[in-house]
């Protein structure tokens, strides 16, 4: 157990270090977050305006919250996933990671906690903090709200990273997968509260959304910092996201054990 933590944690700082070269990235990231964000909190507000009251529960002052954070947290939880994996198993690179001693699903999940780290420190602090400049946001009500706060963001992070992840290791039965991983970009940028809060949505699509793991990448986290729910519901939204994290781990092992049976590499 020592062992796999030691090597966690050289993974994690490895992810961390390589995103931290992309400097002028980072800086483009936080511009081009912040240009649509003053764009999208302007529509926000003029929606709960028009409306004269709460709109599914988001007033003036949590609706920007939502909409900043959101922005804040774009280069932290990866919502588009990733082909590395997919484009390993086309390369046929993936018996290297079967080869490993290590998970390959914890490998990848390490770089990627630590691509998050960069993410949260280098784009999503400056980012918020241009939208709190400019705009009246709500925050959450209290250091126990907050914590929850940061413990939803990671577990965000980790739940998007395993449904990309599974989708990725598709690439075994299907080797070309990019209109699998458009259908997702798609739906999950709708369900999962990317481009309006699922509160203002029709019932329907609400109910189909609670049946996907899709939720929790986002809407759960920006609603707990944006103060919209607190207390027993803010515990009950990271429940669900632990949930859906047991679900898709298990998922995940299923289909890499699966796909171990199945890869073939030029040479035998």
């Amino acid at each position: 157990m020592t062992r796999v933590l030691r090597t966690t944690a050289l993974l994690v700082r490895s992810g961390f270090r390589q995103q931290t070269t992309y400097r002028l990235a980072l800086l483009a990231g936080i511009s081009t977050n912040s240009v649509f964000g003053i764009i999208r909190a302007a529509i926000a507000l003029a929606t709960v305006a028009s409306a004269g009251a709460a709109v599914g529960g988001y007033d003036a002052r949590t609706a920007a919250a939502f909409v900043w954070w959101g922005q804040a947290l774009l280069g932290t939880i990866n919502l588009w996933g990733f082909s590395l994996v997919a484009d390993r198993v086309r390369s046929g690179d993936i018996a290297v990671d079967f080869l490993r001693p290590v998970n390959p699903m914890l490998v990848y999940l390490a770089g990627d906690v630590g691509r998050a780290g960069v993410g949260l420190v280098a784009r999503a602090i400056p980012t918020l903090a241009i939208g709190a400049l400019l705009f009246d946001l709500a925050w959450p009500p209290g250091m126990p709200s907050a914590a929850l706060g940061l413990l939803s963001i990671l577990l965000a992070v980790v739940v998007a990273f395993l449904g990309a992840f599974s989708l990725n290791l598709s690439a075994l039965w299907f080797t070309e997968i990019r209109g699998l991983r458009l259908a997702w970009m798609v739906v999950g940028g709708v369900l999962c509260g990317l481009y309006l809060p699922l509160p203002w949505f029709p019932g329907w699509v609400q109910a189909v959304a609670s049946c996907t793991p899709f939720p929790s990448m986002l809407q759960h986290p920006l609603d707990i910092l944006s103060g919209r729910i607190a207390g027993a519901d803010a515990v009950s939204a990271v429940v669900s996201q632990l949930f859906w994290v047991l679900v898709l781990t298990v998922v995940g092992q299923w289909v890499l054990a699966r796909g171990r049976r199945r890869v073939e590499v030029q040479g035998g």
